[in-house]
């Protein structure tokens, strides 16, 4: 075996149509004879193979293989390409692509011999000589050897100087085999490891005329050059443990802190989650710490000194509940209660106060091409406003909507949402229509269908207040005039509410009398913050103040029970004040008589 240290040995071998079959054989053959001689390894000698004619082909690269039985079947698969002869294409692959890094070349301060072996039996069909030159001065050390009818001039111009110990013609393919010992033997030379003293702690590398040190795996070499010194794997930090490093022969593992266990990607570290054994014996919850558990109780729960156990707190002394009227404790929660003849509104807290009328409210909103899609957004901004003034629920406020065009369509109806949120969720999905302004066909529909019993209004002997509010931006394209009678006609307290170029005349002639009370303008449309507050004022009227009258939604019956029930309670405390002074009085008589006596006593 050779033994003079590692090389880096590329085989370049002509396969253009010259070459016969047969003859191919003899080139395998000559190859694998002088692999079977070589110490092969990754810290040995590397080898690849690439075969040309026309074209370039790489066989297997110096980083593919490192055993000679791989070798040999790669090189007993090659399939001729039996095309030209490229031997230049051929030099310019190996220096470029071969004999780099990438491809598993060792790097040139390393010192490995960069080897190519070209073998041909013919003339290049292209210029050897400068990618030749330029080859030899990138350091590759090139043999070239030549085949029967192979160009003694091309081998020369490819071959390494000295050329006598380079360049090699061979008379025939069935003499290659015997030329492989000769070429062995130039290849090997002196083992330097051996001849010399070499103090390598761990390994030591031949190299033509000299050495060098190797460490093991998971050792460095120290500045002498000769001893080596662990690799901490975890000095750099890329190690990506979540908890601790520890290095081990220039690798490392993770490891996790007490309490916890690695992960699969033996990287992180997961919390040992005790409460899953199931021993636990809390009462609500079990939370998992770091060696260990603690209880937790429910909100509105106490933890009892056993630390497993559990007891209802009293919410309503515990906690700033919030509710307006007053506060009732229950197991592990609490809830508002209000007055009788109020109602609870929907946050909870609050009770309903007489005054704010319960009505059916359908707004008949402006979608023509003039609103503009900016200003619609602005306009359902406009809608959400009004819908926060209202108690909204299937007993208190009703609310329908109606977009209009060229054509009417109905958002939603009356008895569709029974919330302000549900209502404001839907106005802001409410895609905007565009094309024509036909109002008066808007309020036809509103008169037909939107205040319909089938479409949620309440029946009028209900006494709920019916009211429609119409918001536009210009001329109606339609006659307004009969709709707009016919709805005031059939009891609807009708609202006109105008912006932009929003016809004055017809918005007078949709709103119910007084006019001034019913009719609102805006010149544009970031402006419209007032007309929230007129129709504030119109549509939930104070008692008392003298504005349009909405029948309230509490009875006069509760009003008058609630004056009886107050009267009542003052006229109980200014009688226990009476039987309070009295009994006052006849205890000081009584004292005074005491007094007396003791003094006749003395």
């Amino acid at each position: 075996k050779c033994r003079t240290g590692p090389l880096d040995i590329v085989f370049v071998i002509d396969s253009s149509r010259s070459v016969r079959p047969f003859e191919f054989e003899t080139m395998r053959r000559f190859m694998m004879d002088i692999i079977s001689n070589l110490d092969v390894g990754p810290n040995a000698t590397r080898v690849g193979v690439i075969q040309y004619s026309s074209q370039v082909q790489n066989i297997f690269s110096l980083k593919t293989f490192f055993t000679r039985a791989d070798m040999e079947r790669a090189i007993n698969s090659i399939v001729p390409l039996a095309q030209g002869t490229m031997t230049g294409l051929a030099i310019q692959y190996a220096m470029n692509v071969a004999f780099t890094a990438q491809e598993g070349a060792r790097p040139p301060h390393k010192g490995v011999p960069r080897i190519a072996i070209i073998v041909t039996d013919g003339r290049p069909q292209d210029r050897v000589t400068e990618v030749a030159t330029q080859a030899r001065n990138a350091g590759i050390e090139i043999y070239a050897v030549g085949i029967q009818r192979a160009d003694m001039s091309s081998l020369r111009a490819m071959a390494s100087p000295p050329l006598e110990e380079h360049v090699f013609l061979v008379e025939s393919f069935e003499l290659i085999q015997q030329f492989a010992k000769q070429f062995q033997d130039k290849l090997c030379g002196v083992d330097m490891c051996v001849e010399r003293e070499h103090g390598c702690q761990h390994s030591c590398v031949s190299t033509p005329g000299s050495f060098y040190c190797e460490c093991n795996p998971g050792y460095r070499l120290n500045v002498d050059g000769k001893t080596c010194s662990p690799i901490d794997a975890c000095a750099d930090g890329r190690h990506g443990c979540q908890h601790h490093c520890v290095s081990v022969r220039g690798s490392y593992s993770c490891r996790c802190r007490a309490g916890y266990y690695l992960s699969q990607n033996k990287k992180s570290c997961t919390m040992i989650d005790y409460c899953s054994f199931g021993n636990h014996s809390c009462q609500h919850e079990c939370v998992s710490i770091p060696n260990g558990h603690y209880c937790r109780c429910h909100s509105g729960f106490t933890l009892q000194p056993d630390g497993k156990s559990c007891r209802a707190t009293d919410l309503c002394n515990g906690v700033d509940h919030g509710c307006e009227f007053k506060c009732v404790s229950t197991e592990g929660s609490y809830h508002c209660v209000c007055p009788e003849g109020q109602q609870l509104q929907a946050d909870g807290k609050t009770c309903s106060k007489c005054g704010a009328g319960h009505v059916d409210l359908v707004m008949v909103i402006d979608g023509s091409k003039s609103v503009r899609p900016q200003n619609f957004e602005l306009v359902k901004q406009f809608v959400n406003r009004i819908v926060d003034l209202l108690e909204v629920s299937p007993q208190g406020t009703r609310v329908g909507l109606v977009q209009y065009s060229s054509r009417v369509r109905t958002e939603f109806p009356l008895n569709k949402y029974h919330s302000a949120d549900e209502i404001k969720k839907a106005v802001m999905d409410m895609e905007y229509m565009e094309k024509g302004t036909m109002t008066g066909l808007a309020l036809k529909h509103m008169v037909e269908h939107s205040f319909s019993e089938l479409e949620g209004a309440r029946p009028r002997s209900h006494n709920i207040p019916r009211i429609g509010l119409v918001f536009t931006d210009g001329r109606s394209q339609d006659d307004i005039t009969e709709w707009a009678r016919r709805a005031k006609e059939s009891g609807i307290v009708m609202f006109a509410v105008g912006v932009g170029k929003a016809v004055e005349e017809e918005l007078r002639a949709i709103a119910s009398e007084p006019v001034e009370q019913h009719f609102s303008y805006s010149a544009d449309f970031t402006t419209m913050t007032h007309l929230v507050e007129n129709f504030s004022l119109n549509i939930c009227p104070e008692e008392g103040k003298g504005e349009t009258e909405i029948r309230s939604p509490c009875e006069c019956e509760a009003l008058v029970q609630f004056q009886t029930n107050t009267v009542a309670i003052l006229q109980s405390l200014t009688e226990k004040n009476i039987l309070w002074a009295c009994a006052l009085a006849q205890m000081t008589a009584r004292l005074e008589d005491l007094e007396k006596q003791i003094a006749n006593k003395k």
